[in-house]
């Protein structure tokens, strides 16, 4: 079994080989920094649980996410740990350049919310100091970057 530092069901990850698991790698699956690893680390712990179930680091990305005003987005509650190459979505720009936002090696903390009236989905990612939007249809189908902004220095 591949332990986590942040309390998730490795098990259940179709990565977790490749991953080695933050514990067993000291909080660099994928060989990139896990900011929920850095974060208990740099309290002085050796697992997210140590913060008795309210986290620290997830707190302030959820306000931040909700503080973007986005009308029909529903309120954001929790994020979870997830792998960059899972949501490292390929945006087309005006311009007809394409882009790619986020790193496939590293852990953000994200959300899929549907967006209301439509069947299409929000998709939020966070790291240290970007917060990502962006709006697709099914299995990521036509993504659109709603926002990409820095949120903390």
């Amino acid at each position: 079994m591949i332990s986590s530092i942040c309390g998730a069901d490795c098990g259940q990850c179709g990565q977790r080989a490749s991953c080695g698991g933050c514990a067993g790698t000291g909080g660099r699956p994928f060989g990139r920094p896990c900011m929920l690893a850095e974060c208990a680390r740099g309290r002085g712990q050796t697992s997210c649980e140590a913060c008795g179930g309210a986290c620290v680091l997830k707190a302030p990305v959820i306000a931040a996410f909700n503080a973007l005003g986005i009308g029909d987005m529903a309120e954001v509650t929790d994020l979870n740990a997830l792998q960059g190459s899972y949501i490292n979505l390929t945006y087309t720009l005006p311009n007809g350049q394409t882009v790619r936002l986020l790193e496939d090696g590293k852990v953000y903390l994200g959300n899929q919310l549907h967006r209301e009236g439509t069947d299409r989905c929000y998709g939020l990612a966070a790291d240290e100091t970007h917060l990502l939007v962006c709006e697709y249809g099914d299995g990521g189908a036509d993504p659109e970057i709603v926002v990409y902004k820095k949120w903390r220095r």
